[in-house]
């Protein structure tokens, strides 16, 4: 059916209903019934549709059943009558979403074609695809769940009243809030982690011929994240890795307000390198199924990216909150109303004799019932009462199982294997500076997690750009240890899309400073999905960031970044960072416990300037070398570590750099003004140990924070509210930050950050 085939409801039934109402889905929905119930059947277009039968299509390939049709129809009415009567909840203040799927009902055709076990990352205006993906599962009641969604109630299956998502375990669905684009990267990463997962024997099974769905809209195709995408399944294609993903973009030709260019999506993607490209009218049942039919095969069978390209309409504007006549007009609004993928299915049910206008009617009128029964239980249903209960989801932590797991030891003759002998072991080799300590611990991390998979830019053959790295891919295969493109955002996504696909991922970002080029994956994707889902999915990873400040020889603000606020910021990210070579083990040991168990995200910062340092006091001192800690030694989630525990007369309490600079302060202070100092290693940055904190500060007089993070949005405003808050004021704190300023180029840096005679000097302060 071409699009100019559409059904057209005329200007003079329109101005029978009050052309200038401004509640449009009143407008659609008496538009509905009257096309419904005026139908004459005049033209008989019968042979055109090519159905006649419940078995018609049986054994013509790619034509739907007359069984298919009533479905596929009848989810589409489902979908409507949610967007109808979450308006009406909105009214009543019973519901609190109103962005629909009113036009874009033609996506039902993809929910019916695809699998429960394609895993689906999709577009908010996705009602139709999940009414149509539920009848695989008949225990699903997927019109209460929707109202219970949009009432916000404690009972809705998959957030809990936290958002209104898209979501559902059973029917593969991970929940999708309205980020712009943002789940096209993990989704691409999923797919890229299918193989991957299968090879490695990962905990979570899909069939081998599995695909992932993603769906989006026309505007979404221009943001910067989705261009990420679609450049790495282009690329991965090149290189001819599997990249069985479904790409739909339900083009409905506006975003909010901005219109799309005609001719834009098509333009930019039907000859895309490495796509397959599909064009379907969304509006026509049977063109959709058919090419959607195409589309799917295609990238079931090829294992490649497939862009299909499904022409829709926005009815009702973008939400219940937009006034589109503010940049539309009545004779817009209505031309897009007459284009409605209702009156298209129902002129299809009618001419098809598939359904008479009393049956249309009696089953639009039924769902209606049925949705506004599902809302007016949904409205009396419980919310969520405090923050607590909000919560609850958001950061699972089980400290003993964790603290077990850190300690596990691996199986002794993989690491024989690995590293050739028990005399090889390297807990029986001499003290080494960090950045070889950490070598080796993923060595063992590898060995002990045959899921895990490290990945960045360079950490292959090259070993990273301090070596980090070295060897890894050498000794567990490309398979486990691979270069990736060099784009933030698409290493954080492939972590995301991993943890969906089983796997521990273990992404390395290069720098502190190119983190922010790709934070929302991790704020808005990968922090956010316990949350939206009350911990019925995740996407474990342990995240290794080169970070901190005081690197000499490759200075400047990208290599010496001392900013984690925008980390800090994002709930439920845990935040790790070792000032020392055997702590650094330890930790990784806990943080792969706390991924593994409890399926957290966490932010490991290893601080570039300590990767090589041998020495503390003197050179050649070797007191900053460690040994390798033994398997089965581990750091607590949380733990501290304190030096010159029996000091009183100064508390410094610091992590990182600040760690090795606040010992020599130390020093200096003792041997030259005879003042004790204790020095307090956090190691954990988020959450912080505010007990930790607290019993440090009040075990001395003074209490110094040094923090090499700035002023402003650095750690040291947080210990100095702890410590006020806790102690009543009654502790003397002070602190030392770098300044608020990007970090410059060579020894100008020294003036902007933290050292060790200020150290000294902001103690002596105390006594004055």
């Amino acid at each position: 059916m071409a699009e100019s085939a559409t059904p057209q409801i005329s200007a003079d039934a329109a101005v029978s209903r009050g052309r200038f109402n401004l509640n449009r889905a009143q407008v659609v929905d008496a538009n509905f019934i009257e096309f419904v119930s005026h139908w004459d059947g005049t033209v008989d277009r019968t042979a055109r549709w090519n159905i006649h039968s419940d078995t018609f299509g049986a054994n013509l390939d790619g034509v739907p059943t007359a069984a298919d049709l009533r479905e596929l129809f009848e989810s589409q009415i489902i979908a409507r009558h949610q967007d109808l009567v979450s308006r009406e909840m909105r009214a009543r203040n019973e519901g609190f979403y109103t962005i629909s799927s009113a036009g874009h009902e033609g996506n039902a055709v993809v929910g019916r074609l695809t699998r429960r076990t394609d895993m689906a990352f999709v577009h908010y205006r996705s009602g139709a695809f999940m009414a149509e993906r539920a009848r695989q599962v008949p225990e699903v009641d997927f019109i209460r769940d929707t109202m219970l969604s949009f009432a916000a109630s404690r009972e809705e299956p998959i957030s809990g009243g936290r958002h209104k998502v898209w979501g559902s375990v059973k029917l593969g669905v991970p929940p999708q809030t309205s980020t712009i684009a943002s789940h096209l990267p993990k989704a691409v990463g999923t797919a890229l982690a299918l193989q991957r997962a299968r090879r490695l024997h990962a905990q979570v099974e899909f069939p081998a011929d599995s695909i992932v769905v993603c769906s989006f809209g026309d505007a979404s195709t221009n943001h910067a994240v989705s261009q990420t995408a679609f450049n790495t399944a282009s690329l991965a294609t090149h290189q001819r890795l599997p990249m069985p993903i479904l790409f739909i973009c339900e083009d409905n030709g506006i975003g909010i307000s901005v219109e799309t260019p005609e001719g834009w999506i098509e333009s930019a993607f039907s000859s895309r390198y490495g796509f397959q490209y599909f064009r379907a009218n969304g509006l026509d049942l049977i063109e959709s199924f058919n090419i959607a039919k195409q589309a799917v095969t295609t990238c079931r069978q090829h294992r490649c990216p497939v862009f299909l390209h499904l022409r829709t309409v926005r009815l009702l504007g973008h939400a219940g909150s937009d006034p589109e006549t503010e940049y539309h007009s009545f004779e817009q609004i209505e031309a897009a109303e007459a284009r409605d993928p209702l009156l298209a299915g129902a002129d299809l049910m009618l001419h098809s004799k598939l359904l008479s206008a009393q049956e249309i009617l009696d089953l639009y009128e039924g769902v209606r019932r049925k949705v506004r029964d599902a809302a007016a239980y949904a409205a009396k249903t419980p919310k969520l009462t405090s923050a607590k209960e909000i919560m609850s989801p958001l950061a699972p932590y089980s400290p003993d199982a964790v603290a077990k797991e850190a300690r596990r030891i691996p199986a002794a003759e993989e690491r024989v294997r690995i590293f050739g002998g028990e005399e090889h072991f390297p807990e029986n080799g001499p003290p080494k500076h960090m950045a070889a300590l950490i070598n080796l611990g993923l060595h063992e991390i590898l060995i002990k997690y045959p899921q895990s998979i490290i990945f960045g830019e360079d950490v292959a053959r090259k070993g990273g750009v301090y070596h980090v790295t070295t060897g890894l891919s050498a000794k567990f295969g490309l398979g486990r240890v691979f270069n990736t493109f060099l784009d933030e955002t698409t290493i954080l996504g492939m972590a995301i899309g991993a943890g969906h696909a089983g796997l521990l991922p273990i992404p390395e970002i290069q720098y502190l400073a190119y983190y922010h080029n790709a934070e929302d994956q991790i704020r808005g994707e990968a922090c956010s999905l316990q949350f939206f889902s009350k911990d019925q999915f995740r996407n474990p990873m342990v995240i290794r960031v080169a970070g901190w400040a005081y690197q000499k020889g490759f200075g400047g603000h990208f290599h010496n970044d001392n900013s984690i606020a925008a980390l800090r910021d994002v709930p439920s990210l845990i935040i790790a960072t070792p000032s020392r070579g055997d702590d650094a083990v330890k930790m990784m040991r806990t943080c792969m416990a706390l991924a593994r168990v409890d399926g957290r995200v966490v932010a490991f910062i290893e601080p570039i300037a300590l990767y090589m340092t041998r020495d503390l006091h003197e050179p050649k001192d070797a007191s900053w070398s460690f040994p390798y800690p033994a398997p089965g030694e581990a750091i607590n989630f949380g733990e501290g570590m304190v030096y010159h525990p029996e000091a009183r007369d100064v508390t410094i309490i610091t992590f990182g750099n600040g760690v090795c600079m606040s010992l020599r302060a130390a020093k200096m202070l003792k041997e030259k003004h005879k003042i004790a100092a204790r020095v307090a290693d956090l190691r954990w940055l988020n959450p912080l140990n505010e007990q930790f904190i607290v019993e440090q500060a009040s075990a001395s007089r003074h209490v110094l924070v040094v923090d090499e993070g700035r002023r402003t949005g650095g750690l040291n405003e947080a210990i100095l509210a702890i410590i006020h808050e806790k102690s009543g004021g009654k502790i003397h704190a002070a602190r030392i930050a770098a300044e608020d300023t990007y970090i410059p180029l060579g020894p100008a840096a020294d003036h902007v950050l933290p050292s060790e005679r200020q150290i000294v000097d902001a103690v002596l302060k105390f006594s004055t």
